[in-house]
This record gives C-alpha cells, structure tokens and sequence, in this order.
C-alpha cells in the first residue's frame, strides 16, 4: 500500500449480516435500542450488579424512571451532566437517561485526584453531577469534598448529587451524528484535561460492529470491569452488551480472584481487557496455586495497549481460547480494527480495519532508519462515524488533531501486511531516537516480558546530551529476585545494542489507571527527574 493513499475497508458480513446493514439500521440515541429490549426481550437477563439482578423490562422500568427524575432535578436538554464514580447499575442507568432526553454525559472515573476532577468539572461546566457514593468508596469521598447533598434513590442506591448550576446548555441536534451522547475525558497528569465529544452514532457504530463481531446476543454474559470512564468500557462493553440484548455484569474494579470466582459461578462467556488484566490473573492463578475454572467463555480479547506476543500465547495456552486483539483511541469511540471471531494469528496483529472505515498511513520523513518488520510504517489517519465530534470548547486541540472533512490523526505509527492485517508499531510521540535509529517501545517490552520473573514492563525515552537513551520499568513476579545486571544480559542477547536499555528501574507495581493501563507519561516524568537528579 502506498502510504498515502487512501482506502476504505470493505463492507463484510459481521454474525449474519453485512455492515452496511447494521449501520443503516442504527437508531439515532443510544437509550433507543434497550428500551425495545425492554418490550421485545422483556424477560431476558440484562443487567447484574453485585445482588441486583435485572432483566431488560426492569432496565427498561429504570431508564424511564430516571429520565422523568431527571426531569424534576432541572436537567434540560443540551444541558452536561457529570458522573464521578465506577461501574454500577446507576452509572449505565443516568447514561441511558440522559440520552433519553438529550443530555450530555461527561463520564469520569472517582479514582482520579482531586486537582485532576476538578480540572475536568471546571472544563465541563456540568449541570449537575452525580457521585455514584454506593459503588465507590472514592466517589463518597468526591461528593463530600464538593459538598454534594447525600441521596437514597429506592434503585441505584446512594448517591452524591451536586446543587444545579446555572449553565448554558449546548444545542440539540436531531442527527445522533451530530449530537453529543458522552464525553470521556483524556488521561494526563498536566496540562488542561480534553473532553472528547462522541456521538450517538460514533458509540452505536462500535457497540453494532463490534459487538456484532464478538457474535453478541440474548443468552451471552459479558464481564463488565472495564471502567465505563474509559471509552472501551463504555461503548464496546457496555454499550455493545445492551445493544445486542446481551446481560452486563458491572464490576467496579478489577480484583483477580473476583473475576476467577465469576467465570466458575457466574458461567461469564464474553471477557474483555487490558493486556496487564490478563497479566495480573495469570499471576494470581500462580501465586495461589489455581486451576482455571471458566466453563462457560466462549470469547476473550484484549485492547487498551500494546499485546506482546508472551502474554497471547500464555493467556491462550490457559484458558484454550484465541485472545483476540483490537486497536483504538478514545477519539475514535474507540474501535478502528479488531481481529474477527474466526482469526487465529501468532502474531501481534491487531486485526483488520472496521468495515466502511477510510484509514490512510502518512509517511514519517526521514528521520531515523525502519527496520525490515516495520517497513512502510507510517502515521495512521482514519475518517467515519466513530471519530469524535472534537475536544469540548477547544478548537485548537480539536484543529491540530482533526481536519475539516473528519479525518483524525490518530498520532500512532501502523503498517499494513499484504492481506490487509494492521499492526500497531508505536505512539508517534513515544518513538526513542537513539543515535539515529529509530526505537519502539512495545519491541523492547515485548522482548523483557518473555522472562520469567517479569509481570509487565514499559519503556520510555529519556532526553540527554542531544541524544535518547532508553529506560525500563519492570514490575517483578512476586518473590522474584531478578536483577538489573540479569536482565540487561536477558535482553542484550535478544535485541540489537541500540535498543538495549541503559538504565532498569525494579517496581513493586508499575502505575496504572483503573482498568490496569501503564501510565506511561507518569513513567516518562519518572525517568526525567531520575535523569536531573
């Protein structure tokens, strides 16, 4: 493929039926779909939240309700409302509500510090927000720091509510093209918080699709722990479940045993998540000593970063199944490419792009030198109706991501096989340059996650006198006993002498957001002030 040129993936069929079909069939709210659930598939499971078991009709019942409580608590349409807590049956009911009604909902995990919920509540102007106080320990402690008013709603549970706020609501579009269902916030420990705006239609494209890929349906259970504050979990978890009429067990946050109880007890067919999820759970099963016992899935994948091939083939050779693999971006809503339901590759393919999609790869100059397996590598912009709208009352951010007619620079570097297979090579931003040649991080932690004694890793680059040297984050297996020196000799035999880190730094744990994604930029700081010292 000449990396300029623009293509547009081909319309497939996706679990009996062509794409092109789906998408002419998506309605305009997201709320639309599960309240014909709620008559159609009335005594079909939906919902699972700790003890609170609801089939579609009580979801239905729930949306309803709080959509007229919405009502009575102010809420206009065009009006953003903010919800600070983690995954629960309140959180997946105000979302539905609000689109049944016209309002925005900034999504954002209580997990969060302080400054950095402020920042957002400050950029949002919401008119309300809602600490989901029940589910979340952090939640409460958000609400009372705000001085939200306690409230004990007879089904969601207790929750924190903000007094109303006189702000300007936005304007309501008719299309679910152009209005706004959500916003999800960009992680970052500086600088000014981005609120990503996704559409009815950029949530539904991905819950339609991709749900349609996973072959969703009535009778499926899907583990629900990915945080619906990060776009995964909202629209190809959450959304992608409702949708297709699937039930949606709502976990708060992740914790190895409790999932390992879930698959056994609860017979969960359908899990999703971040590759360090997959890590930590593997982990566990060796620590205590455990058998998998998980006689009902049917479906694993992972996304949110980089999938090295160690982890695939240790997570496939446990549970017997293909881990499947995606790659996306908040911006995106998130989904751009996902290996389909049938696929068994070795390799780290993240699969091939969403049918209907245009996607072109932008040469990145002549910096550096491409090594055989990244040749034809380049910037990868895509244009459909999963891109979001722009970042919230920041058209400069928005314009240097974002062109006019739609198309997103994603800021990642891809290449494309013969048969149409992406693979994901690194973030634009993230590339080392080490004397010339160019470093992706994901090659060297692939490389230091084949051993042993290693639970995960991460690379970054670090300035110094005009050249980057690369610096290495290992989190260790518990009880393990490895050193700098063994690892720098593991590694050296594996890879060429400028990829080769110049400096390790051992962890307990690597930081990690919620839902187990590396920060990486917290790790670049880390490696700056190590560097200054």
């Amino acid at each position: 493929m000449d990396r300029s040129e623009t293509r547009r993936a081909p319309d497939e069929v996706v679990f009996g039926r062509l794409a092109s079909e789906r998408l002419a069939e998506l309605p305009e709210r997201l709320s639309t779909r599960v309240l014909e659930h709620a008559e159609q598939l009335a005594e079909r499971p939906a919902l699972v939240d700790g003890e609170v078991r609801w089939r579609y009709a009580e979801l239905g019942r729930e949306v309803r309700a709080a959509a007229a409580w919405l009502d009575a608590l102010g809420i206009r349409r065009g009006d953003r409302l903010m919800t600070v807590g983690e995954n629960c049956r309140a959180l997946v009911v105000l979302l539905l509500a609000a689109s049944e009604r016209d309002a925005w909902v900034a999504i954002v995990n209580s997990r969060l510090s302080a400054q950095e919920i402020d920042a957002i509540r400050d950029n949002c102007q919401p008119r309300r927000v809602f600490y989901t106080s029940e589910a979340s320990p952090d939640a409460e402690v958000h609400a009372e720091r705000h001085g939200a008013e306690t409230h004990r709603h007879p089904s969601l549970g207790r929750l924190g509510l903000s007094p109303l706020a006189g702000v300007e609501a936005e304007p309501v579009e008719a299309a679910g093209a152009d209005q706004v269902a959500a916003m999800i916030y960009t992680s970052g420990t500086t600088g000014t918080p981005k609120g990503v705006m996704l559409t009815h239609r950029g949530i539904l494209y991905i819950a339609s699709l991709s749900g349609g890929m996973r072959h969703l349906g009535e009778g499926e259970r899907v583990y629900g722990v990915l945080p619906m504050s990060h776009v995964f979990g909202l629209s190809s978890v959450c959304m992608g479940s409702l949708y297709n009429g699937a039930c949606l067990y709502t976990v708060p946050r992740f914790d190895a045993a409790d999932l390992l109880v879930a698959l056994e007890r609860e017979r969960i067919t359908v899990l999703q998540g971040v590759p360090a999820m997959f890590a930590r759970m593997l982990e566990a099963l060796r620590r205590e000593g455990r058998s998998l016992v998980a006689p009902a899935l049917r479906y694993l994948s992972a996304g949110g970063s980089p999938l090295d091939g160690d982890l695939k083939r240790r997570v496939e050779a446990l549970f017997g199944l293909t881990l499947h693999n995606g790659y996306g971006l908040t911006e995106a809503s998130p989904t751009i490419s996902q290996t389909r339901i049938d696929d068994r590759f070795d390799s780290n393919t993240v699969g091939r792009v969403l049918p209907l999609l245009e996607y072109r790869l932008e040469p990145l100059g002549d910096a550096g030198e491409d090594e055989p397996d990244h040749a034809g590598a380049g910037e990868l912009w895509v244009r459909g109706p999963n891109v979001m709208k722009g970042y919230f009352r920041q058209p400069a951010a928005t314009r240097a991501c974002l062109t006019a007619d739609g198309w997103l620079n994603t800021g990642d570097i891809a290449r494309l096989d013969a048969e149409g297979q992406l693979y994901i090579v690194g973030r634009s931003k993230e590339l080392i340059i080490r004397s010339g040649f160019n470093i992706y991080p994901p090659d060297v932690e692939a490389v230091i996650n084949e051993h042993p004694d290693v639970t995960l890793s991460a690379v970054v680059g670090r300035q110094v006198d005009g050249n980057e040297e690369v610096v290495a984050f290992v989190q260790r297996e518990p009880g393990a006993t490895i050193d700098e020196a063994e690892l720098g000799e593991f590694v050296g035999a594996r890879v060429a002498p400028y990829k080769r880190p110049s400096r390790w730094v051992l962890m307990d744990a690597l930081p990690a957001t919620a839902s187990g994604k590396i920060l990486k930029g917290r790790l670049r700081e880390l490696a700056h002030r190590e560097g200054t010292a």
